[in-house]
């Protein structure tokens, strides 16, 4: 009897210990298994890299190619005739205004100024003969010592030396103007950029054809800029838009300046719009005629972000970038391109400064696939 109990008890221990084993290794099963989906379920998640997209400029700045001018340029001719009796500036002279440039002799006009003085002098004697003779007569009718017929032609005589008397006066004046002329005199402040004459040259009066320029005078303290601006960037050159102007033989020196004025029209055959930028220039530093590279700074049209091109995926539906949503779910947002910058782009539309946008594009990425964040990219 107490050996078929200890047989039993044996057997119930053994049974136990297989039931213990067999558990186990089933709950070990169970538990791999479990870790096996979960890891492939991880595994299954995109991991991806976001960042915040960078803030684009308010302001586009545009280089464009600019031709230096003078604020005020004009040539001086002569408006009298004859030979150059001295001159006083040469060029790079800086003048002020009624400076004495040049001396003219033109004794021909000097001639005619004296003899039509002369006939001044004997119109106005004739005047004052015929004043004494009408007033006379006049006196003379009253007392009926004299026809009337006589009176009507001595003031007929008065009146007529009084017209002659007028014109010689203004013969006069016109003649002592071009004596004036004689002296050419400056008419702004500014720089002698040309001396086309010498002494003893013959000096043609007039302002172009035949009769050279004397001088070229340029007033140089302060310049006009003209650019033409591409017609996409016309309605954002106004006055008061900044300048910035550079040149190429002074690297790494800057000359502020401002768009003062446009032409108000696009020029049909290159799509742009003249536009003037003033510069001051006191020291005289830049000179007109100069080439110079002009960097405007354009109100921006809209409010841009700027971020990597690897986050760029180019696909048939178009351009379009990845962005997290829910902070695990994957959208993909069409866009639209701006300036490329080389590394970087901007993107005018689509996305704004708060998205996360991921940053290397998976190519198997899809639109409301799971993603997991690993990183966050500094902007």
């Amino acid at each position: 009897m107490l050996r078929t109990v200890k047989v039993a008890l044996f057997v119930a221990a053994v049974v136990l210990i297989a039931g213990t084993v067999v558990i186990r290794g089933i709950h070990s099963r169970i538990h791999a298994a479990a870790v096996v989906r979960e890891r492939t379920l991880e595994q299954a998640v995109t991991p991806v890299s976001v960042m915040h997209p960078k803030r684009g400029e308010m302001k586009d700045e545009i280089v464009l190619p600019g031709n230096i001018m003078a604020y005020v340029d004009a040539p001086v001719y002569a408006r009298t005739s004859g030979y150059l009796k001295k001159w006083y500036f040469d060029i790079g002279a800086r003048v002020k205004t009624g400076d004495l440039l040049a001396e003219i002799e033109s004794p021909e006009v000097d001639d005619q100024l004296a003899q039509a003085r002369a006939d001044l002098g004997t119109a106005q004697a004739n005047l004052k003969l015929a004043e004494i003779t009408m007033n006379r007569y006049q006196a003379l009718l009253k007392l009926d010592a004299i026809a009337k017929q006589d009176v009507d032609t001595a003031t007929g005589a008065y009146e007529a030396d009084k017209a002659t008397v007028a014109s010689q006066t203004a013969n006069v004046k016109r003649l002592e103007q071009l004596v004036a002329f004689e002296k050419v005199y400056a008419l702004f402040d500014g720089v002698v950029t040309a001396r086309n004459t010498d002494v003893g040259q013959l000096i043609n009066a007039g302002n172009g054809g035949s009769a050279p320029e004397l001088f070229h005078v340029s007033s140089t303290s302060k310049l006009r800029i003209f650019v033409s601006v591409p017609q996409m960037y016309a309605s954002s050159a106004v006055p008061g838009v900044g300048a910035v102007i550079t040149l190429p033989e002074a690297p790494g020196r800057h000359y502020a300046g401002v768009v003062e004025r446009n032409s108000g029209a696009i020029n049909p055959a290159s799509r742009t719009l003249l536009t003037e930028v003033d510069l001051d220039n006191p020291s005289g530093q830049l000179l007109p005629g100069s080439f110079a590279e002009v960097h405007l700074k354009l109100p921006a049209a809209t409010v841009a972000v700027v971020i990597p091109v690897t986050s760029l995926i180019f696909r048939s539906a178009g351009l379009e970038v990845a962005v997290v949503r829910d902070g695990n779910r994957a959208e993909l947002v069409p866009v639209t391109e701006g300036r490329d910058f080389g590394t970087e782009i901007e993107i005018t539309s689509g996305i704004t400064p708060d998205d996360w946008v991921v940053v290397n594009t998976p190519d198997s990425l899809m639109s409301g696939a799971p993603v997991r964040i690993e990183k966050q990219a500094r902007n």
